[in-house]
């Protein structure tokens, strides 16, 4: 296909596996990404200046592709002490806490409303609406804080955004880099998304509840215990009735009324992705500033700065060891030109697309191989923490393989589809799961590391009936 591969990209493919092992050996990962952006900017430049200068601006980008990220998470963080500090958040958890009243409902409960909104709204914005209202609840009813993590990523980031049956974006890039249709890769995802999904999910229970029985994980970890309980402690001591029993009820009920305000206004001016987030964020400005203001009557200006100064010390608390990983992992798409320059080889679609089509054009045409391969195509593009940028080439590389193949051109489509959001959408690249992972006050890399083995084996069982439906 014209792709030479050249020291860029074999650099790029060792410091990968060098941030896996770190991360699997559960040690930081920081001073790895900063070398591998060095040697890389070095390789490209042959400038020692320019090399230094590219650990900077890769810092720089990280942090500007993520800032939306960042911004909502804080809003919603600053949001959510203020409900607690009131006492609304207890009224408003009430009614839930008498239907989840274990750990098991939890996790299931939690999911799968998940996934019905991320399948309407995309995971971003349903895990804003989730987290803030469900996380007391179930921590209350025994499911830590990493559990509620790991449902509303499998179920959100993993099942409903890989499938996207309604919103349709995913198939859409893919059925077009296939030259196939829509309805036709859809058709064909529906089998192996359910499979992915029932496997994965039902793995990530097993070994969560395991662990629990074991007592290898408790009630709150990591973050979560800053994030909630000294929200529900702490502040308590300091802070209490500010508000009348009418008034926390009124709120109470005025914050889900402007949550599904949120939800029909995405639906009627299909509002997705970034805008819908935006309006998640902006409607939770408003809710700190009402809530604020009359709690606080006449220190209310200042507790809403307050207030939002602790949510952003907590957003980049959270963010902070992730901005040199995502910045490693933007060198292989479009980050590369943004940061270093215009210096990749002729040809080349950015590191991470040309080792798919290398991968791509080494092995030979079955349908068992060519199964393996999408999934590995699929997982090694979704390695940018996106999930998208390299489902169109997926979609491509599945079309050549069915071509030589004969048959199965929708269900290699599809396969290559899931595994790159599995994997890039934000179930197992620590940037990608941030945002539950924020709200719900948990290390993403640690939660990355509770998704990893359940992910993986999902995605070996999805391989193998992909095999038998080509």
């Amino acid at each position: 296909m014209g792709i030479e591969l050249t020291a860029l990209h074999w650099i790029y493919v060792v410091f990968i596996f060098f941030i896996i092992g770190f991360m699997v050996a559960r040690r930081d990962t920081t001073l790895i990404c900063i070398l591998g952006i060095f040697l890389i900017a070095l390789t490209a430049t042959g400038s020692l200046s320019a090399s230094v200068s590219s650990i900077f601006n890769s810092f720089a980008y990280a942090i500007t592709e993520l800032l939306s990220t960042i911004l909502v998470i804080s809003i919603i963080v600053a949001m959510s002490k203020t409900l607690t500090v009131t006492g609304i958040n207890d009224v408003m958890i009430s009614p839930f806490s008498k239907l989840i009243r274990s750990p098991a409902l939890a996790y299931w409960t939690i999911g799968l409303l998940m996934m019905v909104i991320s399948f309407f709204f995309w995971p971003s914005p349903a895990v804003a609406l989730m987290g803030a209202v469900l996380l007391p609840v179930a921590i209350r009813a025994g499911l830590p804080a990493l559990g509620v993590a790991m449902a509303m990523n499998l179920f959100g980031h993993g099942i409903a955004l890989s499938g996207d049956f309604v919103i349709q974006g995913a198939p859409k890039l893919t059925a077009d880099a296939a030259g196939l249709s829509v309805n036709q890769v859809i058709h064909a995802s529906i089998p192996l998304v359910i499979v992915m999904g029932v496997v994965t999910t039902a793995c990530a229970f097993y070994f969560l509840k395991r662990d629990l029985k074991n007592g290898k994980l408790t009630g709150s970890t990591g973050l979560a215990t800053a994030a909630v309980s000294t929200k529900e402690n702490t502040l308590q001591n300091s802070d209490t009735a500010f508000l009348s029993p009418s008034q926390k009820r009124f709120f109470a009920l005025l914050v889900p009324f402007l949550f599904a305000l949120d939800v029909v206004s995405m639906y009627l001016f299909h509002l997705q992705g970034g805008d819908a987030t935006a309006l998640i964020g902006g409607t939770s400005v408003v809710i700190l500033l009402l809530i604020s203001m009359a709690a606080h009557k006449g220190k209310g200006l200042e507790k809403t700065t307050s207030y939002l100064i602790e949510g952003f010390q907590f957003g980049f608390k959270v963010f902070g060891p992730v901005i040199p990983i995502a910045a490693f992992f933007y060198l292989g798409d479009a980050g590369f030109n943004a940061i270093i320059g215009n210096l990749l080889p002729k040809h080349s679609h950015g590191i991470v697309n040309d080792l798919g089509v290398s991968l791509a054009s080494v092995v030979p045409m079955t349908k068992e191989i060519g199964a393996i391969t999408l999934t590995g195509v699929g997982a090694i593009t979704g390695l940018d923490g996106s999930g998208f940028s390299g489902i169109s080439l997926a979609g491509s590389i599945a079309a050549l393989f069915a071509h030589a193949i004969g048959a199965g051109a929708a269900t290699l489509t599809a396969l290559g589809q899931i595994a790159a959001i599995w994997v890039g959408g934000g179930t197992l690249v620590p940037w990608a799961l941030i945002p539950a992972a924020a709200i719900c006050g948990v290390n993403p890399f640690e939660l990355a590391r509770r998704n990893l083995l359940p992910v993986a084996i999902g995605l070996v069982v999805t391989t193998i009936v992909a095999m038998f439906l080509i």
